[in-house]
């Protein structure tokens, strides 16, 4: 295996790699939210309209998760491609796919020009987004994790992690210029084409350094090495690995439910239960991402030099306290939301450690499809369960939100004390054979 030394300096090509997949991956983040701000109108130009608006509300959540749905499909296709082909030709092939994804759902006949079968285009091409998403995020993890030097490995992924976070801010503040520069009439008559037209200039626009970016050294030596993988790695995947599935399962629920909760859903579970200022909070909300994102490469910096373990469980029970004493304070009238809402995004960085631990989960030549079989899938019951279920357990209590983070947080505590056991993991070089 690849004779990266834990002393190892991050070389200006390593570098210059991490930029491209940080830039890559605030982009993927931006195109596969999209559908979530622009619901409303997306299904009014695409699809028949709602004379009741709870249930054309439904519709627009509906055809939002159709994108989680396919991700556990393209994660393990092209997952297994990645562990057989290599990491740098599916990340081309993903990049390649989100792109022409969204340029052709720029350029789709609108409901009234093609009726259903404009419907039905849109909702194909999204669960294409859908597949080639699933597979990107944990490729990128992926590949700077198999790149850079051992000891940047965990800061090199939580810059992976802080960029998709980048991609949101980048997103409220986009949609907020749309929504002020042009009325509702303007965006569904044709305002609507407009963001899947910047997200595909965005998304092609790094393919311009592709022929600076090398495939990883782990890959390269599996080549070398004629280690590759067998002709079905998700049968040896299951038969070596059914311990890191379930860990890696459990990480990712801690992931997504922080990201899920704190990034998506939670202004509109708070204008459920509590009365605040809309402009206020909005601002509050893109504060707490701003004060998320410093919180992932903290949180990543911290855990190259401490216990994984010993970080995930403290940073689980300061997550719990602050999400408890943010909804207490809201009830009392929300006067210092800003402050609140940072430490919020703060504490709930404690996501940007988790990816360095989940890359070394799987040995080399399964690591893909271990990673985005596992990531997908609870990413996919989340995605399509926590929004509903969150948002039916607000109309009833408004401390739900704050009751499904504190059970978030006591997983984490769990997992914090399981690694805390546990020595320091060996197997980033490894691979498993039939």
């Amino acid at each position: 295996m690849p004779s990266r030394s834990q002393y190892a300096l991050m070389s200006s090509k390593d570098k210059n790699m991490v930029l491209f997949v940080c830039f890559s991956s605030a982009v993927a983040f931006f195109d596969f939210l999209i559908y979530l701000y622009m619901a409303d109108t997306v299904s009014a130009a695409l699809f028949p309209i709602m004379v009741d608006a709870k249930f054309a509300k439904l519709q627009g959540l509906s055809l939002f998760a159709v994108g989680y749905l396919a991700r556990p499909l393209g994660g393990v296709i092209l997952g297994r491609y990645g562990d057989i082909k290599g990491r740098k030709p599916v990340l081309l092939i993903s990049m390649l796919v989100m792109a022409f994804s969204m340029l052709a759902m720029a350029c789709l006949p609108t409901f009234a020009q093609w009726g259903f079968a404009a419907s039905a285009l849109f909702i194909i091409l999204r669960l294409i987004q859908g597949m080639a998403f699933g597979v990107f995020v944990p490729l990128s993890w992926t590949f700077v994790a198999e790149h850079v030097p051992r000891q940047y490995l965990s800061i090199g992924c939580s810059y992976v992690t802080a960029s998709f976070f980048v991609g949101v801010l980048f997103s409220n503040g986009f949609f907020t210029w749309l929504n002020s520069t042009m009325t509702s009439e303007e965006l569904v008559t044709n305002g609507w084409r407009l963001p899947f037209v910047v997200a595909a200039v965005l998304s092609f626009l790094p393919l311009v350094a592709w022929r600076f970016i090398n495939e990883t050294p782990f890959f390269e030596e599996l080549v070398r090495a004629k280690q590759k993988s067998p002709p079905q790695p998700i049968t040896l995947l299951f038969k070596h690995c059914g311990q890191s599935i379930f860990i890696a399962m459990m990480l990712t629920l801690i992931i997504s439910s922080i990201t899920t909760v704190v990034v998506l859903l939670l202004p509109d579970l708070i204008e459920l239960s509590f009365t605040i200022n809309n402009d206020l909070f909005g601002f509050s909300h893109s504060l707490g991402i701003v004060f998320m994102v410093f919180g992932c490469v903290f949180y990543g910096l911290l855990s190259n030099y401490q216990n994984f373990g010993k970080i995930l469980g403290i940073g689980s029970a300061l997550l719990i306290a602050q999400t408890i004493a943010f909804f207490y304070h809201l009830q009392a009238g929300g006067d210092y939301v800003l402050i609140m809402y940072a430490l919020l995004g703060f504490f709930s960085g404690i996501v940007g450690m988790v990816p360095a631990i989940l890359v070394q989960l799987f040995p080399t030549n399964v690591r893909l499809t271990g990673l985005s079989f596992s990531y997908n899938v609870m990413y996919s019951v989340v995605g399509a369960v926590v929004p509903f279920g969150l948002g039916y357990a607000a109309l009833i209590l408004g401390f739900a939100p704050a009751l499904y983070m504190t059970f978030i947080g006591a997983i984490g505590i769990i997992m914090g004390l399981y690694f805390y056991q546990l020595p320091e993991f060996k197997r980033i070089n490894e691979v498993v054979e039939g």
